[in-house]
């Protein structure tokens, strides 16, 4: 469930490469009536695209008037691919969306709906080693995607919980599989999604401290993932992103409703997932799909400029980012 900390790269190398559709059958011989949607993730597929996958085995998309083609991404991520205007909505994070949101190459795209209603990273690391608060990064070997955004929500929770962030040992992130650079201590802490990475170094039984970011400031409290569009298709298509969303949404509540069902449906469309992460992952975020709200995909204005105002006040935007830039909820059911 990693996500990508850079996208400025992506732009030459994503439009000289193809994308690579993931396992899923369920729509091979769609009529010609219906709509092609093209979906990239952003990343393997799991529990955070659940929704997707239960809106297409469901017909929900058929229902809608649509095909939906689920594509993976390149390496940069679907950012750029979606602004290309060759996939119609992909899966991106309220952070590493920011910085293609303005300047002089920002990227036509918003967030039109949100997967998790709270921010479910943190930073976990080995039991009893003294990471369970921030503070105790201080002197530990932390696994950096070096993205200026990362470091300084580090460096805000450490320096808040009285502790030095010139202490803490950055070294380059390659993490494939989080349960083993800690088994093996070529890492101390890593910035993981619990629904994922978390739930399973428990099935893996490897004893861990963990601290959640929105825990510690609720300016961190942010959209991650959500669900990206490209603006010029909202504006000259409206009906069918609606259509789209209307869809999706009912694939995400059926989801919330009943996880082993969808963890079923996802491991059929991605045999190569194992079944009980994915089970125990589906269990744990059908909690989180819609949270303390009613419709799933809702964002709070509040809450999407409150975290964008905190990476002005901190430099981490040039130029600043506007009020209410980056996303709607007007494409909602």
């Amino acid at each position: 469930m990693k996500k990508s900390k850079s996208i400025w790269n992506a732009a030459a190398l994503i439009l000289a490469l193809s994308v690579t559709a993931c396992s899923s059958k369920t729509e091979t011989t769609a009529p010609e009536k219906l709509k092609t949607i093209t979906f990239v993730l952003d990343w393997t597929p799991n529990t955070n695209h659940s929704g997707l996958y239960v809106a297409q085995k469901q017909g929900y998309f058929r229902d809608a008037g649509l095909e939906v083609e689920i594509v993976q991404p390149p390496e940069g991520g679907a950012e750029v691919l979606v602004a290309s205007g060759k996939a119609q909505f992909g899966i991106s994070f309220q952070d590493t969306m920011a910085p293609a949101l303005v300047g002089d190459d920002a990227l036509p795209i918003k967030a039109v709906a949100a997967v998790l209603q709270h921010n479910t990273s943190g930073i976990v690391s080995r039991k009893g080693e003294g990471v369970d608060r921030p503070k105790g990064m201080e002197g530990k070997k932390y696994a950096t995607w070096e993205s200026p955004i990362e470091l300084a929500t580090l460096q805000n929770v450490i320096e808040g919980d009285g502790g030095d962030f010139s202490k803490v040992e950055l070294i380059p992130n390659t993490i494939t599989d989080e349960v083993s650079a800690l088994k093996t201590n070529s890492v101390d802490a890593i910035w993981i999604f619990y629904g994922w990475a978390g739930i399973k170094t428990e099935l893996e039984n490897l004893k861990t401290d963990y601290f959640a970011f929105s825990d510690l400031n609720p300016v961190f409290d942010y959209y991650t993932p959500v669900v990206i569009s490209n603006n010029q298709f909202l504006e000259t298509d409206p009906d069918t992103a609606k259509a789209f969303l209307s869809a999706l949404s009912r694939g995400y509540e059926e989801a919330a409703a009943n996880p082993e069902q969808a963890a079923e449906i996802l491991c059929q469309a991605v045999p190569e997932l194992d079944k009980e992460l994915v089970l125990a992952s589906q269990k744990y975020l059908s909690n989180q799909y819609l949270a303390d709200v009613k419709q799933w995909g809702y964002m709070d204005p509040a809450r999407w400029n409150g975290f964008y105002s905190w990476l002005n006040e901190n430099g981490l935007s040039n130029p600043k980012l506007p009020e209410n830039i980056g996303f709607t909820n007007d494409y909602l059911p």
